[in-house]
């Protein structure tokens, strides 16, 4: 069982999906707990490519290995896993770099365009089905290339890391991996989602004295003071754009700003809210739909403008150092998820974030 997206912008179904037996190096996933994520809601909703439909979405899951095809020895069936959208070889030159957490063979494994996997496993009635960012988690079984899987601590609840797939790794590395966020530094994080919520955790475990939160939603407030927000702003409240009230507010503009929003406009306002002459400021917020403007005259005074995937981490690598880290209790989770839903109701759960009233939800797909 999963639901199929057979057209944009409409609701998915729950089908019969058949998943074939993993090839050569792939291995196939029994799925136990899967988020809903916004990038789910931008493919279905927002970019609306008809050549990436039908497809089964999800990303952000957790599951353990059913099978294993011809070549694989990392993994083990009963192994507990973390699909991955970021592919790691660990032999091109990108995996060998500390620089970057891209890897060459990754994109040959999907197609850019469409954001879907060149092969895939996955059919309903006879139609061949896209696998979503190379994961399709909104199935009870799925088939990840062995390149995009991570092994975690067997001991971890798959209900919770789930949202290491994507979420918080995203937020929280955008931080502490590429802002590289140090102690005592003033920041701002735009967009109170889970991934902004997620890039303020970041900022406070990275040592930073003030995190200024800003979002138009101000009911999420008390929730960004949850995982370590000193100053809210809502843009809504004043009559001026808002780098210049970060700007009165911070001296002059913020050491870091986080886009947590995937907004154009977000994207340029977060950049000249920082400080002129050594603010960073990192995109983190998707969209291919449209360009950014700005004037040269922004970033030559000193600024830098970095974007970030993923967080910035390695998947194989920094997933189970994720894991481990929430284990230790250094890491939230279990404050990111507002709902809980089973694999049936994954309608009412993109309902739920449409509209905002949700941070994570979390399905409930399969049993241990």
């Amino acid at each position: 069982m999963g639901s199929v997206a057979w057209e944009p912008n409409k609701p998915v179904k729950i089908e019969e999906i058949e998943v074939a037996p993993p090839q050569a190096d792939e291995v196939r996933i029994k799925i136990v707990a899967t988020a809903v994520c916004h990038s789910d809601l931008y493919y279905l909703l927002e970019s609306m490519n008809k050549d990436g439909f039908p497809t089964v979405l999800g990303h952000e899951a957790a599951g353990i290995v059913e099978s294993v095809g011809e070549g694989v020895t990392e993994f083990q069936p009963g192994d507990k896993v973390i699909p991955v959208f970021l592919p790691q070889c660990g032999e091109c030159r990108f995996c060998k770099s500390p620089k970057t957490n891209q890897c060459e063979t990754a994109w040959t494994l999907i197609r850019r365009d469409l954001m879907v996997s060149v092969q895939s496993r996955l059919s309903c009635n006879g139609k061949r089905l896209h696998q979503f960012a190379g994961t399709s988690t909104f199935s009870e079984y799925t088939v990840v290339h062995q390149t995009a899987l991570a092994k975690i601590d067997p001991t971890a609840p798959l209900d919770k890391v789930c949202l290491i797939g994507c979420g918080i790794s995203t937020g929280y590395g955008a931080a502490v991996n590429t802002a590289k966020v140090e102690p005592g530094s003033t920041c701002a994080v735009f967009g109170l989602g889970a991934v902004g919520l997620a890039a303020v955790m970041g900022c406070k475990n990275a040592g930073a004295e003030r995190i200024i939160a800003v979002d138009i939603n101000a009911d999420k407030f008390e929730k960004a003071k949850v995982f370590g927000a000193t100053d809210f702003v809502n843009p809504k409240d004043h009559n001026k754009p808002i780098n210049q009230v970060l700007a009165d507010m911070t001296n002059g503009g913020v050491d870091y700003s986080i886009e947590c929003t995937g907004k154009v406009e977000v994207m340029r306002s977060a950049l000249e809210s920082c400080v002129g002459s050594w603010g960073v400021s990192v995109i983190v917020g998707w969209t291919d739909l449209y360009d950014v403007a700005f004037r040269s005259s922004q970033l030559v005074t000193g600024r830098t403008w970095k974007g970030s995937l993923f967080g910035g981490f390695k998947g194989k690598h920094g997933v189970p150092g994720m894991v481990k880290a929430y284990q230790d209790k250094k890491l939230k989770l279990d404050e990111f998820i507002t709902h809980k839903m089973t694999l049936d109701q994954v309608n009412d759960a993109i309902d739920l974030m449409k509209q905002c009233k949700c941070i994570r939800t979390v399905l409930t797909v399969c049993q241990e």
